[in-house]
Formats: C-alpha cells, sequence, structure tokens
C-alpha cells in the first residue's frame, strides 16, 4: 500500500490511464480482428474495407502510447500483405 500523498495520487492515475489504454487496446485488437476474419473468409474487398477503417485505429493507438509506433506499422504491413495475396 502507498505511504505518502504523492505515492496514492500516483496510485490514482495509474489506475484511471490503465483504464483509458484497455479501452484503447480493445478498439485495436477489435479493429484488426474484423481484418483478418475477412482475410480467413478470402473476401478481398470486405478485407480492404476493414484494413481501411482498422488502419486509422491502430495508428492511433501507437499516437497514444498504447502500442509502439513500430509495432503498429508491421500490423498494418502485414495485414496488407495478407491482402494483396488474396488478390492472386
Amino acid at each position: 500500500m502507498a505511504n505518502t500523498k504523492s505515492a496514492r495520487k500516483a496510485t490514482r492515475k495509474i489506475a484511471r490511464r490503465t483504464e483509458i489504454n484497455k479501452a484503447r487496446r480493445t478498439i485495436l485488437r477489435n479493429s484488426v480482428r474484423k481484418v483478418e476474419e475477412a482475410i480467413t473468409a478470402g473476401d478481398r474487398t470486405a478485407a480492404a474495407e476493414a484494413l481501411k477503417s482498422a488502419e486509422p485505429a491502430i495508428m492511433r493507438a501507437a499516437q497514444r502510447g498504447t502500442v509502439h509506433k513500430n509495432t503498429a506499422s508491421r500490423k498494418v504491413s502485414r495485414l496488407t500483405h495478407a491482402i494483396a495475396k488474396l488478390g492472386k
């Protein structure tokens, strides 16, 4: 348990940030899941549409510090590559 006033405040701040980051991570994962499901189904147009809405969500999570920017870029790149392979 926190002993000092500043430690108690830090605990409150961490709890608030954790809730916000959980929500952002959920949005990120759900958007990626929609793209992956469309890829698995083999529906290229649905996958492209899902990626169109997922990419801003992924990059927003990186910008806000929920995930690292390289991780976000890698996710977008891999999803784009998987969609491109569907067309072949």
